[in-house]
């Protein structure tokens, strides 16, 4: 008689299965039930691809394409769609991921001669027929060893190099057909799964487009970003002036007791930005009054905004800091407004007053800024008494920042905005990138820890009400700055290595936020750990794992 398993679903309901049933098999009973094709699943808190075989009693949640995990398994199987497809067209060249734009990933063709946009076009014909094939993509698990072989023969030297330093026995390998691929990710079960996407030709490379969860049969609106474009590039270059544009190569240097190199010339290029936008803002001070900083969680804002009033100083400009955070109305009369207001729009600050204060400033009288008391949500009297001078800058820094309602009294010659964000450029290889948003993400577990008593768990809850509000309430006004501001610095995944992973190990697998953290954990795995001794303490990093010589 066949061994039985229980299996304990979402929904609570609990049923018998026979042992080394696969999920494929389970999905089929609840596929009427989801709006598209399942793609993945949850096991006891753990993500799995849908091959995958129950040995043993478990919890099981499935996914489709209208979730957020669903979505990313579809992106990251888009990729390595493209990489095969890719080989086939140019085998002597190589297809790499470079970073997220206009809601696709930049990507690049390394050929002989410049991409073409009937290359691009040949890939993304490629890529469809593969999909109409609907090719198997199987997981296998190999010796590490002969997986440094299958690499070693096709001269793929970035993969060789990054497998070397792996301290494991064994490798997971995914293949579709003769082609094959190390990717850090689930996959769908088959191409077929992959009919929606675009290849838009965008030189010198391409941009792979895909739908959102939230219409998973569509794409999104194109959106030029020649602005972020612009600074994306720029941190590529720094990752080739420090020679550490792949994990393997950061490694190196901190195997080799060379990383303090590294972090001086890391700070050296972020020093050297912010003297740049200082020169800047002094080039134009007849003109300017305020300084706008805006950018998403954890981009090291508060020490940014501290080094560039060093810099402005030094030639001569003073600065004072007010944030959009005390201007904040109170909850009581919110709740009057509103029973459930968005916390995170515009409508919570008090756009009146501020803009009454502004004007004042800049006229030369004094104010009372408010201070918001978060505890009881209320705007309270700062005691703290502000004027400014024509030689004085103010400083005003928030969520909504770059949005031009928000000091909708003051003329847009008058304001210089700036939008800063981690955009990272090192990847684990070139077909696995390093995301920003989890760059962000990791900071802030470490953060929250350090000066805010929440552990990762907590941290990992919030995180989707804080892309939601990032995504309503800056991202859609990033190319309205004046000036962007990369504060990546290039070896931090190292660094957080030693600081994230012994926080994400506290979470268990029976609490929600273990796939997440296993991920995160995953990541950071491929990055040799550094310790905090050679940071400097002035540096943006300092914000999130202490000992800044800005903060006591």
């Amino acid at each position: 008689m066949a061994e039985m398993i229980n299996v304990r679903f979402i929904s609570g309901k609990t049923k018998l299965y026979e042992k080394g049933t696969s999920l494929m098999e389970i999905s089929r009973e609840f596929a009427t039930a989801f709006k598209t094709p399942i793609v993945a699943a949850v096991i006891n808190n753990d993500l799995k691809d849908m091959a995958t075989r129950l040995e043993e009693d478990c919890s099981l949640e499935y996914f489709d394409l209208t979730s957020q995990l669903g979505n990313k398994v579809y992106q990251y199987s888009l990729i390595y769609l493209m990489v095969i497809a890719a080989q086939d067209l140019f085998p002597t060249g190589q297809v790499t991921v470079e970073h997220s734009l206009s809601k696709g990933l930049y990507c690049e063709c390394r050929l002989e001669y410049p991409t073409t946009k009937e290359d691009v076009e040949a890939l993304g014909q490629r890529m469809r027929e593969i999909v109409a094939e609907d090719r198997p993509i199987v997981k296998r698990i190999i010796p590490l060893e002969k997986a440094i072989q299958l690499y070693e023969e096709i001269g793929d030297q970035t993969k060789v190099d990054l497998m070397k330093q792996l301290n494991r026995k064994t490798v997971t390998m995914y293949f579709c057909g003769e082609r094959y691929g190390y990717h850090h990710s689930t996959m769908v079960p088959s191409t077929g799964y992959l009919k929606t996407f675009e290849l838009k030709y965008y030189p010198p490379g391409m941009i792979l487009r895909y739908p959102l969860k939230e219409a998973p049969y569509q794409l999104p609106t194109y959106v030029e970003m020649p602005k972020l474009e612009k600074v994306f590039q720029e941190a590529k270059h720094w990752a080739e002036i420090v020679e550490c544009d792949y994990a393997a190569r950061l490694n190196k240097f901190i195997r080799d007791g060379e990383i303090n190199q590294v972090i001086l010339m890391s700070e050296a290029l972020h020093e050297k930005k912010i003297a740049e936008i200082a020169d800047h803002i002094f080039a134009n001070k007849n003109r300017l009054r305020i300084i706008m900083v805006a950018g998403p969680t954890s981009s090291g804002k508060t020490t940014f905004i501290q080094r560039l009033s060093i810099q402005l100083k030094v030639l001569g400009i003073s600065t004072i800091r007010m944030s959009i955070d005390d201007y904040f109305i109170d909850r009581e009369k919110l709740a009057e407004i509103n029973d459930d207001p968005d916390l995170e729009s515009l409508d919570v600050v008090d756009v009146d007053l501020l803009n009454n204060h502004v004007s004042r400033l800049l006229k030369g009288e004094e104010i009372e800024p408010p201070r918001f008391d978060f505890p009881t949500g209320k705007q309270l009297p700062s005691g703290r008494k502000v004027r400014i001078d024509k030689r004085q800058l103010l400083i005003i820094e928030g969520l909504h920042g770059l949005n031009e309602q928000l000091t909708i009294s003051v003329p847009k010659q008058h304001k210089v905005k700036i939008y800063i964000s981690p955009l990272t450029p090192i990847a684990i290889d070139q077909h696995s990138r390093t995301p920003s948003t989890d760059t962000r993400l990791i900071r802030r577990i470490v953060r929250d820890s350090q000066f805010r008593s929440h552990d990762a768990s907590h941290t990992l809850q919030v995180w989707p009400s804080v892309q939601l509000g990032e995504n309503r309430n800056i991202f859609p006004f990033s190319e309205e700055a004046d000036i962007m501001f990369n504060s990546v610095l290039i070896y931090e995944p190292a660094v957080f290595r030693t600081f994230a992973t012994p926080l994400l190990e506290t979470i268990s697998p029976d609490m929600p936020e273990y796939s997440q953290a296993r991920r995160l954990m995953r990541l950071l795995s491929f990055f040799e750990p550094v310790e905090d001794a050679e940071i400097p303490l002035n540096s943006i990093l300092r914000e999130f794992i202490g000992k800044s010589c800005f903060y006591n």
